[in-house]
Formats: C-alpha cells, sequence, structure tokens
C-alpha cells in the first residue's frame, strides 16, 4: 500500500525545539502554529517518501488525560489523531507516562496490518526500538526524523538511529516556519500592554476601605493598609508603588454600592460549586442581576446536544474563545432584552450566577490542568473579557424597553 503514516511524540519535537529556539526544553518558552506545523510534516512527509499520507499520530502528554487546549485544536484537523498519555509531576518535574507505550503499539500495529509502505518516526527515545525492528520485519520502510540539537547536543538514541533506513534532520529554518521563541526580556510574565477589554478589568476601581472594622468582620479585611497590625494581611506592594493592584471578588463585590449605604456585616461570597450553585447573597449586587437567567436555565435537551459537539468539534479552548462562545449562546436564547440592559449595568463585573457558569465551562477545556484545580489569574481575565467583548456589540444596539 502506497502510503506513509508520521508518528509524532510531542514531547520530544517541541522539547527539542525550545532547547534550539529558546534555550531550554521548556514548552512554554515557544509558540507553536500547529496548523502550519502539521501541514509542514505532511508535505515533508510526502516528498522524502514519495507515498501520499495516510494519517499523523500526534502523541503527547495531559494531565488526567484530560485534551488541553492544543491538542483540541489538533484532533480536528484533517489526517491528524491524538493520542494522549498521563502528565505526572515528581520533584517539580513534568514527566509523560504511556506516551512511547502508545508509540510502540501503534507502531507494530500498523506494520503488522500492512496499513502504510513507509512511518516516519519524530522521535528520539530509544524505548521505541523494539517496534522499529518490528516494523521493519513486516516490510515497512522507517524514516527516523530529529530535530537539530542545540550546541551540538545529540538528542535521539544512537541504536535509533542506526537501525532506521531513513535519516533526516529538520533544522532551525523548517522549525520556524511554525515555531517561535516567546520574548521573555524583562520581568515574568512578559510586560505587554493587555489588550483593552482586559485592561478595563483590570482597572476596576477598588471600594474605599472602611474607617474601622466591623462587628463580625475580620479587622484585617476592613482596616485601611497603613493601620494594619503586624501579621495581618496587608495590600500588596505594586499598589503602593503607582501600580493599580489586581481587584479580587471581594474587592468587585463592593463595587457599585452607593456611599452613604454602609458594608454589610459578616458579608459572604458566593462561588461555583460542581455539585450545583449555593446562593448566599451577594454584597452590593441589585436583585435583576443577581436574578439573571443562566445559561443552563435557558438551554433546551437538544441545544445542549448541539452545543456539546460544537465544543467538541470547533471550539479551540483558548480563554478569550471560551468566553465569546459563552456569551454568544446566552445571548441568543434571552427571551427578554432588559436581561441584556441589567447584565451591562454590571461591567466589568459578571454577575455572580453568570460568572460562575462561565467559569465551569470553561474548566471542561483543560484549564485547569496544571493550576492545581484552580484557572490561572490570567486565563480568568481572558475568558471574562471574551464574553464582554461578545456581548458589547448586542448591547450598544439593544434599545432599552420599559414595558419588558
Amino acid at each position: 500500500m502506497d502510503r506513509c503514516v508520521v508518528l509524532v511524540d510531542a514531547g520530544y519535537l517541541l522539547g527539542a525545539a525550545a532547547s534550539l529556539l529558546a534555550g531550554e526544553p521548556t514548552r512554554s518558552r515557544i509558540t507553536v502554529d500547529h496548523t502550519l506545523l502539521i501541514q509542514g510534516l505532511r508535505e515533508r512527509a510526502e516528498a522524502d517518501t514519495g507515498c501520499s499520507l495516510l494519517r499523523i499520530y500526534w502523541f503527547d502528554g495531559a494531565p488526567d488525560r484530560v485534551p488541553q487546549p492544543e491538542h483540541r485544536r489538533l484532533r480536528v484537523m484533517p489526517r491528524v489523531t491524538v493520542r494522549l498519555g498521563a502528565l505526572t509531576r515528581s520533584d517539580g518535574r513534568w514527566a509523560q507516562k504511556g506516551v512511547d507505550a502508545a508509540m510502540h503499539a501503534e507502531l507494530t500495529e500498523l506494520a503488522r496490518n500492512r496499513a502504510c509502505a513507509d512511518i516516519v518516526l519524530v522521535t528520539g527515545d530509544g524505548d521505541l526500538l523494539p517496534g522499529l525492528m518490528s516494523a521493519k520485519e513486516h516490510g515497512v520502510a522507517v524514516h527516523l526524523w530529529a530535530v537539530q540539537a542545540a550546541d551540538g547536543d545529540y538528542n535521539q538514541s544512537e541504536d535509533l538511529v542506526a537501525e532506521a533506513d531513513e535519516r533526516r534532520v529538520l533544522d532551525r529554518t523548517w522549525i520556524t516556519r511554525a515555531v517561535r521563541a516567546k520574548d521573555l526580556s524583562g520581568a515574568c510574565p512578559p510586560q505587554q500592554p493587555p489588550r483593552p477589554d482586559i485592561a478595563a478589568i483590570l482597572s476596576a476601581p477598588l471600594p474605599e476601605p472602611a474607617a474601622g472594622p466591623k462587628n463580625g468582620s475580620p479587622a484585617a479585611d476592613e482596616a485601611p493598609p497603613a493601620e494594619q497590625p503586624s501579621g495581618q494581611r496587608e495590600r500588596p506592594a505594586a499598589e503602593t508603588k503607582g501600580v493599580p493592584a489586581v481587584p479580587t471578588p471581594k474587592d468587585l463585590a463592593g463595587l457599585g454600592r452607593p456611599p452613604s449605604q454602609p458594608a454589610p456585616t459578616a458579608a459572604t461570597l458566593r462561588w461555583s460549586s460542581d455539585k450545583g450553585w449555593v446562593d448566599r447573597g451577594a454584597p452590593g449586587e441589585p436583585p435583576e442581576a443577581a436574578n439573571l437567567p443562566t445559561l443552563a436555565q435557558l438551554t433546551t435537551a437538544e441545544q445542549r446536544w448541539a452545543d456539546r459537539e460544537e465544543d467538541i468539534t470547533a471550539v479551540s479552548g483558548d480563554p478569550f474563545e471560551v468566553g465569546q462562545v459563552f456569551a454568544r449562546r446566552w445571548m441568543a436564547r434571552l427571551s427578554a432584552s432588559v436581561h441584556l440592559q441589567h447584565l451591562t449595568t454590571q461591567y466589568p463585573r459578571i454577575p455572580h450566577r453568570i460568572d460562575g457558569e462561565l467559569l465551569r465551562y470553561a474548566a471542561r477545556f483543560g484549564l485547569l490542568a496544571h493550576k492545581d484545580d484552580q484557572i490561572d489569574e490570567h486565563d480568568r481575565y481572558a475568558i471574562r473579557a471574551g464574553f464582554w467583548r461578545e456581548v458589547d456589540p448586542h448591547a450598544s444596539s439593544e434599545p432599552a424597553t420599559a414595558g419588558e
């Protein structure tokens, strides 16, 4: 059968690319255009083997084997199949488990079933040597591809190189078509101006601190920073230097309260839960916003199925995109435009019922991974910014209707 198959060890390919371009094998140091990368692999494989491509198998690790946004983008591309192993953390480092075994099984199965004439391996792990030898015994030509090593370091098993029928090196010129090193000069994360949507959320004003502690509430939360006793929570140092601090949920809960209205005593924040929403009341939130319908209440069983289908096949999982998708569905299913007017009065805060549902929806896309079951702070702001970006043009075009 004159077809070729490409088996990619993503940990090797992207780790070696990071070493080459950024000086260390940390994938967070590079940005990858997966569309260009897959296109480059396909064109190179067909040119080297002289066969048409059957399929590209992308082997990678993920926490609890939950697909990450990059995996979601890859697995809906034509001729691409994603196989995930586990990603575990040990001694402060992440390590893949089960990826080599999956590659070995796929390699031998393809050769045994004569599914292709040529197999391209993009890996450096010597554990695949038995599978490579087995494939050769079944009459399959094995092409081994390497990533150009940084500083002359050898990044492939010598036994693997010796057994391969053909070997090619993906050099810096080829790699940089789809992979770029991030500019991490200066502080980490990079000091880049936030997009306007996120900047509006970050610049939300903080409520004025109370003159003294209230009965039933912690003194550390109510006292001005200069008068806090030793051992109590202090304002971030960035705030004292003129840099606006990121508002906390408790800070945002006080927005919109008239100055004449005293702060409620023993205020309790509301959080989302996998077991359902617990409604405890929110300080400073008007009843119109607190009672906005959730997406779940607006969604029929048929729509729920269609939403899940779209999530799997079309939504990449980018935090900003996730917020847009959620907002688009919520607005499309509203029966009264007055709800949209009530929502916009809360900007830049998203009412707690909607916000909790939004973050639970985002968790489906693997955004909790690597972060101890919490969505990263910057991802949360991007999710909410995407939500408001989708809401804004609709809100500005909706006239307020008193009779609704």
